[in-house]
């Protein structure tokens, strides 16, 4: 078995999420009541609307701008992204040693491309036009058919490709689509994984 391709997982994995600094930073940028933002975000579907793809971006955007009576554009999306959004340093080290092309399949809309380099400036270099979302595809992980998209996308077969997720629900779905898969929350279990599978 010889793994040709790491495909990676963003919140969770490279980055600790904490969707309560995403609302509280949108809320103070807009000078809104972040319970607002939340019920604007999350409560009527929206924020899963955009994720799988029912909407675009433009579109996300607009909607959300007009439920919170206030301007919500890309920039304003990305910085709260990044405020919300914590580097695991440990697992980038790891991953920035590598000679393994990386890939990115996360249940995001599209703006989480240009969200990207600002969150991981050093590792996005590698990531350059291999970073795939929920929305591509309109399907979400753990669903086996948005990895084999993926996979396609990129010229991979599921066999040569080893998935690392937080949750073990989309390492399943991974599973079941053909490709090596493993649960992974921070440096150390990164390196197991990787050398588990004689990664370098």
């Amino acid at each position: 078995m010889r793994i040709g391709l790491l495909l990676l997982d963003v919140d969770g994995v490279l980055v600790q999420y904490q969707r309560a600094q995403r609302v509280l930073h949108l809320a103070q940028a807009l000078q809104v009541a972040p319970q607002d933002v939340r019920a604007a975000l999350y409560d009527n579907g929206l924020e899963t609307a955009y994720d799988s793809g029912t909407l675009d971006g433009p579109s996300y955007l607009a909607r959300l701008s007009e439920r919170l009576r206030s301007t919500v554009d890309a920039p304003a999306w990305i910085a709260a992204r990044q405020a919300a959004s914590h580097p695991q340093p440990a697992v980038l080290q790891r991953l920035q040693a590598l000679q393994l092309p990386m890939a990115v399949l996360t249940n995001n809309g599209a703006l989480m491309k240009q969200a990207l380099p600002t969150l991981l400036p050093e590792l996005f270099p590698a990531l350059q036009d291999r970073v795939f979302c929920s929305a591509d595809f309109g399907l979400r992980k753990p669903a086996p058919e948005v990895f084999l998209r993926t996979l396609e996308a990129l010229g991979v077969a599921p066999a040569h490709t080893l998935f690392v997720d937080d949750l073990f629900a989309n390492v399943r779905g991974a599973r079941a689509a053909g490709l090596h898969a493993e649960t992974v929350r921070d440096g150390r279990g990164l390196g197991k994984v990787l050398k588990r599978y004689a990664v370098s």
